[in-house]
């Protein structure tokens, strides 16, 4: 198979048998995908894989994956280390194609909207698809409030004191962090636990008002009480914001997820997605032997 150069749309509708499933969510109908709801604030997004695969040098690791992120729901990406969920998600914001060697052929659509189009900005695609990584990353020496802010010099954002305020605590009580910091909010942000540290890299990343979050493996280096708090961050975000997880924790992926994706590399193959639909279907009646296998922890 030759190796894009560029990213290269392609004009198949139809994902076959990994074709798309519906959740039982609220779909918007706006051109854009984000009308208001009754209360004021915008619908969360829908984002759409198409046909993507990827490169590191010439060795193809994705190929041929087809997957719908609906609005206001976690998704779960599950499956052996060295799959691909980790570059998969990478490609959700843009991020693979900071690697030198990588290419990727596809279509990555929010709300309908190709996020690799030409005239899409970097820096936008990054805003509106942010990204929690595996082991938090706070700046250390810079305070509690200044790492929630610091997203905001990216995007030009300007705010006067009191909005900044208003957006530290309202971006640190959804992330579950805001009764725990409220009174130190100056000292520095690498002074917290590795739990609360990675609520703060959550809280940074909703400053500046993502459509979607993706998180990779956000809890693999914390301890149960602090994976339970980060798992009750998860479900709170998901009620306004579409969230995409890798986790190798099969339990976790069951506690958070309303959908499952299960990919898979065999035999020396780049890797796919087996299977997806709904988490407890995926987790009780999977359609694949292969699914069953291994959430049943028979390998991986």
């Amino acid at each position: 198979m030759p190796i894009p150069t560029t990213h290269r749309p392609s004009a198949r509708l139809d994902g076959g048998a990994n074709s798309t499933i519906t959740i039982d969510r609220a779909r918007t109908e706006s051109p854009d995908g984000r009308e208001p709801a009754a209360d004021g604030r915008e619908q969360p997004s829908t984002l759409e894989a198409r046909g993507i695969a990827a490169w590191f040098g010439d060795r193809l690791v994705l190929d041929d994956v087809w997957l719908t992120m609906p609005p206001a729901v976690v998704t779960a990406l599950i499956g052996p280390s060295g799959c691909g969920k980790s570059t998969f998600l990478r490609i959700l914001n843009r991020m693979h194609e900071l690697v030198p060697t990588a290419a990727m052929a596809g279509e990555v659509l929010l709300d309908g909207v190709d996020l690799y189009a030409p005239e899409r900005r970097l820096t936008d695609a990054r805003r509106e698809v942010g990204m929690v990584f595996q082991k938090p990353n706070p700046f250390p020496a810079m305070s509690i409030y200044d790492n929630v802010l610091a997203g905001l010099r990216l995007t030009g954002r300007r705010l006067d004191t009191a909005s900044r305020d208003a957006l530290v605590e309202e971006t640190l009580s959804k992330a579950g962090l805001w009764r725990e910091v409220r009174d130190r909010l100056r000292q520095p942000g690498g002074a917290l636990s590795g739990g609360q540290q990675q609520r703060l890299c959550i809280a940074r990343a909703l400053a500046v008002a993502p459509r979607i979050l993706l998180m990779d493996e956000p809890c693999s280096a914390l301890d149960p009480s602090s994976t339970r708090r980060i798992e009750e961050t998860i479900e709170h975000l998901s009620t306004d914001i579409t969230v995409v997880i890798v986790t190798h924790n099969m339990q976790q992926a069951q506690r958070v997820s309303q959908q499952c994706a299960f990919f898979l590399a065999e035999d020396g193959e780049p890797g796919r997605i087996v299977e997806h639909g709904p988490t407890s279907a995926m987790f009780h009646d999977p359609q694949d032997q292969r699914t069953a296998d291994y959430v049943e922890g028979r390998f991986g």
